[in-house]
């Protein structure tokens, strides 16, 4: 449990826009940026810090979670903990800023790493994958050969019936890497019925997201012989029962859930339901990166590759070396430094 503040914090959030190095595709969108809400929480002494990018299909952008969070500047000045953050803003990317900024500043205050605090195992390299933007298969296959390091693959596919084709592509183009596909909720039964042939013969390790929000009936008797995982179906913890037995495998993202402590949660109590946990990411910087990274020793499928794809970065900042993801603590949750 977090101590209550005991000294007024001093609040700032602002809005960033950091350009992609390309147009990034997947179903029913196209991305050219990546925009993000920073928060910090000062309290005389130290400074922490957490970013959030919000849910873009619910609506939830750093606009409105700006003006979220200015609507409980005075209440968040007077000094707020995680526990009352998590009853006060529901679900989504404003309470992931607030959330993650809490526990920077709780790591500086008592000089120990949060992943100490979160009570998760020392930090070590996490294989992750790197996420290919749903094109034309041959620039897919392209794509997956200039990241000659990943050691695993995310093709975004698209509702456009080529799908085949493009894991057929990256397959021929990688031979020996992990291969998973997500389809961000742009397959009908019929559609992935006809796609799956060619999933299994490419050796797909991980159908995600396949149906839309709100038809996840559709995935009752799907006769599927690749684990299913959740992404859009599954916001926080509440959604865990509602995918027993449907799915394998649940994405949890820090701006989707509220933060590293209902991640935290969630994580635990998906495991205890007998699902494998996946992090996952809507983009942004390390700071971003950085508490999914704590989580990320709790799961089993780590997909924390949003810096790579923009055009600059923070400093310090994650690497990424021999397909594997690395945050030194001097990114984000760390103790203490001297600081100006």
């Amino acid at each position: 449990m977090t101590k209550p503040q005991t000294a007024p914090l001093t609040l700032r959030a602002q809005i960033e826009k950091r350009p992609l190095t390309e147009a990034f595709h997947i179903t029913g969108y196209t991305f050219t940026e990546s925009e993000v809400l920073v928060v910090s929480l000062h309290d005389g002494e130290h400074t922490g810090r957490g970013e959030g990018l919000g849910v873009y299909y619910r609506h939830d952008t750093p606009a409105s979670m700006l003006k979220q969070i200015e609507g409980m500047r005075e209440t968040i000045e007077r000094g707020i903990t995680r526990e009352q953050l998590m009853r006060w803003l529901p679900p989504g990317g404003a309470r992931n800023a607030l959330d993650c900024a809490l526990w920077d500043l709780e790591a500086k205050r008592q000089g120990k790493p949060v992943w100490q605090l979160a009570g998760t195992l020392a930090p070590q390299p996490l294989l992750t994958t790197f996420t290919l933007s749903a094109e034309d298969p041959d620039i897919m296959a392209v794509r997956a050969r200039e990241l000659p390091d990943a050691r695993a693959l995310k093709l975004k596919l698209t509702d456009d019936g080529r799908n085949a084709q493009r894991v057929r592509a990256v397959r021929a183009a990688r031979p020996g890497v992990w291969m998973m596909t997500d389809a961000n909720q742009g397959f009908t039964r019929q559609s992935l019925r006809e796609a799956l042939p060619a999933f299994v013969e490419a050796g797909v390790a991980i159908v995600e997201q396949p149906f839309p929000i709100g038809r996840e009936d559709w995935l009752d008797g799907l006769n599927c012989p690749i684990p299913l995982a959740a992404d859009e179906s599954v916001q926080d913890h509440h959604d865990l029962q509602n995918l027993h037995g449907r799915v394998q495998v649940i994405n949890i993202k820090l701006d989707k859930c509220g933060g590293l402590t209902e991640g935290l949660s969630m994580a635990r109590m998906a495991q205890q339901l007998g699902f494998q946990v996946m992090v996952g990411n809507m983009g942004g910087t390390s700071l971003s990166m950085a508490p999914a990274f704590v989580l990320g020793s709790l799961c089993s499928v780590v997909d924390l590759d949003g810096p790579v794809y923009m055009q600059d970065d923070r400093v310090p900042s994650v690497s990424y070396k021999g397909g594997r993801i690395w945050c030194p603590e001097s990114v984000w949750g760390g103790p203490a430094t001297a600081e100006a």
